[in-house]
């Protein structure tokens, strides 16, 4: 199964100078409890904008850069590797977490869809491209923990593809 994983605004935003533009913990618990264990799979400037591997998990760099990775970094040169991934082993979910391109590109081959949905404009130079929600059936809705360290109203949705 090819889910991804992401958190936007009301604009789709989802990244401002290969960073994320707010601050909300809860979201980063959430991304680390589905993705521990798990394949994680995202382009190269997502990559660098982490820091670089993410422990507990399968990391997978989608890259035409020869520039060489660490060894506990794989990396494939095209989506279609992602695909074939998903054909042999179908009861498994990989988690693709950008950046914008990488979600345009394989949104159409997408499973499962996680938003953190902010409700709040941000500024942003990233976006999440547009889905229709005809193609889609919301199967979650959770509100987020608005406090202190946590102050946007939020939502985590769950998306999966009509069949």
């Amino acid at each position: 199964m090819i889910s991804l994983l992401l958190a936007m605004d009301r604009n789709h935003v989802i990244g401002l100078n290969n960073d994320l533009p707010w601050r909300l913990p809860k979201d980063l618990r959430f991304f680390k409890e589905k993705t521990t264990g798990n394949t994680i799979i995202m382009g190269r400037k997502t990559y660098e904008s982490m820091g670089g591997a993410l422990p507990n998990r399968r990391n997978v760099v989608i890259t035409s850069s020869e520039n060489p990775f660490p060894e506990n970094v794989h990396v494939i040169r095209n989506l279609e590797s992602i695909r074939e991934w998903d054909k042999e082993s179908p009861n498994e979910e990989v988690f693709v977490i950008g950046g914008g391109n990488i979600f345009k590109q394989i949104l159409p081959f997408a499973d499962r869809i996680y938003i953190t949905w902010i409700d709040q404009d941000f500024d942003g130079d990233t976006y999440f491209p547009e889905f229709s929600e005809l193609d889609w059936s919301l199967t979650s809705k959770v509100k987020g923990e608005k406090n202190e360290t946590n102050p946007y109203d939020y939502y985590f949705l769950q998306y999966d593809r009509k069949q």
